[in-house]
C-alpha cells in the first residue's frame, strides 16, 4: 500500500483490515486478533470471509452485524497460568477457554479499495450491547422482585382497612410480606456487597487472611440451607494458606458459590469445596464442585454478568435476581484474582476461584 492510502486509513475512526487478492491481511491492528477476526494474518471469521468474496466477485459494499468470540489467548491469562502450574500440563485449556469465551458484537462493512485489495471496516459495539443486556435483565428480574412486595403490601393494607377484618387472611398476608421483606433485605445486601467489591485491595500485613477459615465460615453460613435441601457439603483443603484481602468480601463470594451449588443440586447430592495452593506457590485455588443440572454452553459466557438469569431455574432459584455470580467475579477481580467455570448439562459444574498468595 502507498503512503497516502495508509494515511487515509489512519484517519478512519473504526478498526480497518486490508486484505489482498490471496486473502492475506496486509494491514490491521492487534484489536482484530483479540476480537477473533484475524489469526495468522488471515481472516478467520467465516461470515466476514464470505462478505469479502462477494465484494470481489460483484463489487459494491456489504454490511452486516457479526458476532465473534474473543481469542482464547486474551481470556483470563492469570487464571490460565495458575491452572497450568497446578496441573502440570495444558490439557484443561480448551474447555476452560470455551467456557470463559467472551462474545463481541461487531458492525462490519466490506468494500473494494483497488483491483487487488479489499478493506474491512469494523465498529465494535460490544459495550453498548452488553449494557443493553444488563438493562433488559435488570428490568426483567429486579423490577418484578420489587413489584411483588408492593402488591402484597397494597393487598394487606386494603384488608386492614376493611371493617370486617378476616384474621386468617391478615395472618397469611403478613407472612407473605415478611417473606418479601427478607428477600428485599438480601437484595440490598447483595447490592451493597457488589458496590463494595468495586474498590481495590492493597496488600499489607493487616489484611492477611487464612483462606480455608473463610471457606469454612462460608459453608457454616449456608449449613441450614444445605440441610433443608438434603445436600451434603464436603470441605477439603490445606491449612495455613494466606491471602491478602477483605474477609467479608471473600466470605461473601464463597457463600454465593456454595449456595449456588446447593440450590442447583438434587436432593441427597454432594457439593465439594477444595482449597489448595498451586504448584508454583504463587496462587491459591478454591474449587466448588456440584452434581447439579449444569449450564448450557451458550449461556456460560453470560453467567457472571449482573442481573443475568440462565434458563435452568428451579423452584429454589426462581426468585433470584442474578447478582450472586457477578459478586463473585468482582470480588475476584478486586483481589487481583479470577473466576472461571467448567460445566455441561446433566454433568454438574465446577467453579474455580484463583487468588494470589499473600505477599
Amino acid at each position: 500500500m502507498d503512503y497516502e492510502t495508509i494515511r487515509l486509513l489512519s484517519l478512519v475512526p473504526m478498526l480497518s483490515v486490508v486484505v489482498d487478492e490471496d486473502g492475506e491481511v496486509l494491514r490491521t491492528g492487534p484489536v482484530a486478533y483479540r476480537l477473533g477476526v484475524v489469526a495468522d494474518d488471515r481472516i478467520v471469521n467465516d461470515e466476514i470471509a464470505r462478505m469479502i468474496d462477494d465484494v470481489r466477485q460483484h463489487g459494491g459494499k456489504r454490511s452486516a452485524e457479526v458476532v465473534t468470540q474473543t481469542c482464547a489467548q486474551f481470556v483470563g491469562p492469570m487464571m490460565e497460568e495458575a491452572e497450568v502450574r497446578e496441573h502440570g500440563d495444558e490439557s484443561w485449556r480448551e474447555d476452560a477457554a470455551e467456557s470463559a469465551s467472551r462474545p463481541n458484537w461487531l458492525e462490519v462493512t466490506v468494500g473494494k479499495m483497488s483491483k487487488t485489495m479489499v478493506v474491512v471496516l469494523i465498529n465494535d459495539v460490544s459495550e453498548e450491547k452488553r449494557f443493553a443486556q444488563v438493562r433488559d435483565d435488570f428490568v426483567a428480574n429486579v423490577t418484578e422482585q420489587l413489584l411483588k412486595p408492593t402488591r402484597e403490601l397494597e393487598i394487606l393494607g386494603r384488608d386492614l382497612e376493611n371493617d370486617e377484618v378476616d384474621i386468617d387472611r391478615i395472618l397469611v398476608g403478613a407472612s407473605r410480606v415478611r417473606g418479601y421483606a427478607d428477600h428485599l433485605g438480601h437484595l440490598v445486601s447483595d447490592l451493597l456487597l457488589l458496590i463494595k467489591a468495586q474498590g481495590k485491595i492493597v496488600p499489607d500485613d493487616e489484611n492477611r487472611i487464612d483462606l480455608l477459615a473463610q471457606v469454612n465460615a462460608a459453608v457454616k453460613t449456608v449449613s441450614a440451607e444445605a440441610e433443608a435441601d438434603q445436600v451434603r457439603v464436603v470441605v477439603k483443603g490445606h491449612e495455613g494458606i494466606m491471602v491478602n484481602g477483605d474477609a467479608d468480601q471473600l466470605r461473601g463470594a464463597f457463600v454465593k458459590l456454595v449456595q449456588n451449588a446447593i440450590e442447583y443440586s438434587p436432593a441427597r447430592a454432594s457439593v465439594g469445596v477444595a482449597v489448595a495452593p498451586t504448584k508454583d506457590g504463587r496462587h491459591a485455588v478454591v474449587r466448588v464442585i456440584d452434581q447439579g443440572c449444569g449450564i448450557a454452553k451458550d449461556e456460560q459466557s453470560r453467567i457472571f454478568e449482573r442481573f443475568y438469569r440462565g434458563s435452568g431455574q428451579t423452584g429454589r432459584t426462581k426468585d433470584g435476581v442474578g447478582l450472586g455470580l457477578a459478586i463473585v467475579k468482582h470480588v475476584a477481580l478486586t483481589h487481583r484474582g479470577s473466576v472461571s467455570v467448567w460445566s455441561a448439562p446433566k454433568k454438574g459444574s465446577t467453579f474455580t476461584f484463583v487468588l494470589p498468595l499473600a505477599q
